[in-house]
C-alpha cells in the first residue's frame, strides 16, 4: 500500500474554489483507477488543502488545479506504512 499526500496552498479568497475542484474535478479523474484505494479531503486555517489517498502500487498524480485557485504549486510526497 502507497499513501500519496498531496498539499496545495490556496490563495486566501480560493480556499471553497480549491476545495470544489479537488472533490468534483481532481478526485473523479484518479478514483476510477483499479490501484485506488481510497481518498480523503482535509484544510487548514492557512489556507491549505491536502489529499490524502491510498494505493495498492503506482499511485496517479492529480491533475494540477487551475492557476488562480493556489498560491504556489502543488507539492505530493508518497509514504508506505513502517513494521513495528
Amino acid at each position: 500500500m502507497i499513501v500519496r499526500m498531496w498539499e496545495a496552498r490556496a490563495e486566501a479568497y480560493g480556499v471553497a474554489d480549491l476545495i470544489t475542484w479537488v472533490c468534483d474535478t481532481a478526485l473523479p479523474e484518479v478514483e476510477h483507477d483499479p490501484l485506488h484505494v481510497s481518498s480523503e479531503v482535509f484544510s487548514s486555517t492557512d489556507h491549505r488543502v491536502v489529499v490524502i489517498s491510498k494505493w495498492r502500487s503506482n499511485p496517479r498524480p492529480l491533475p494540477d488545479p487551475p492557476a488562480l485557485l493556489v498560491a504556489r504549486a502543488p507539492r505530493s510526497w508518497d509514504f508506505t506504512q513502517v513494521d513495528r
